[in-house]
Parts: C-alpha cells; sequence; structure tokens
C-alpha cells in the first residue's frame, strides 16, 4: 500500500474511492504498522462521517474497550470487497476468511459510501494544505 504523509501524528491519511470513482471514504487513516494496528480506534470517541481506518495486514477486528459501534469492510490483497459487516457494536469480533485489509467506518458508513461485495476499492493520496477537501 503506497501512501503519502499528510501531516498527521497518528498515520498516514488517504482517500478512498470506489471503482465508478466516487470518493467511498474522504480520510482514510492507514495502519499499516504494529503499533498503528494495535491503537487502531482505541481512545476515540467516534468517527466522523467520511472518515475512516484502514487496517494492513488484518483479517479481523475486535471492538473491546471501544465506545461506539463501527461498520467493518473486508478487503482482499487486491481491495476487492470479500465482506462487510455493519454496525458492530462495542465488545464484539468480526472477521472474514480471504481478507488482508480491515477498513473500519462509523456505523452506517458502508451503506452510506455505497460499499458492496465484489467492489475494488482505491487509495488515493490526499491533497496537502486542502485539509479534508480535495
Amino acid at each position: 500500500m503506497g501512501s503519502t504523509r499528510a501531516g498527521t501524528s497518528r498515520g498516514r491519511v488517504q482517500r478512498l474511492d470506489g471503482d465508478d470513482g466516487r470518493v467511498v471514504v474522504q480520510r482514510c487513516e492507514l495502519a499499516d504498522t504494529f503499533v498503528t494496528r494495535l491503537r487502531g480506534l482505541l481512545g476515540r470517541r467516534g468517527l466522523e462521517p467520511g472518515e475512516g481506518l484502514l487496517l494492513s495486514p488484518s483479517s479481523s477486528v475486535h471492538t473491546l474497550c471501544m465506545r461506539f459501534p463501527i461498520d467493518v469492510v473486508f478487503l482482499d490483497r487486491g481491495l476487492r470487497v470479500v465482506g462487510v459487516s455493519p454496525h458492530v457494536r462495542p465488545w464484539r469480533l468480526a472477521g472474514r476468511r480471504g481478507a488482508r485489509h480491515v477498513l473500519e467506518l462509523a456505523a452506517g458508513g458502508a451503506h452510506a459510501g455505497g460499499i458492496r461485495a465484489g467492489e475494488r476499492l482505491t487509495l488515493a493520496p490526499v491533497p496537502v494544505g486542502t485539509g479534508e477537501s480535495t
């Protein structure tokens, strides 16, 4: 997963687009080191609409000690959606065979972004100095 730094202390930020060119996640933070995957969403009060966390590599997640429900999108090596677990509540586990990456979104975010099984997602850089808009 190649990316560019976008000036965040938590991790690199990219945009995630659907296979039809629509923006699925405006600000997708990449958690691709042991420490960033371990921390995940712990300590956060929630995710804003259009915001997500992509854990790589990962085929499962837990919501232990979390304060809010999330949508979990499972992706294969090529970022093709292999499954979606909507509205995973705190203190639950979610996993999917064949997943290599996991995208965590605010509850309802997968439906709002039109994410569907079989769709291939694409990472795109967030232009520096533009904040959350592209």
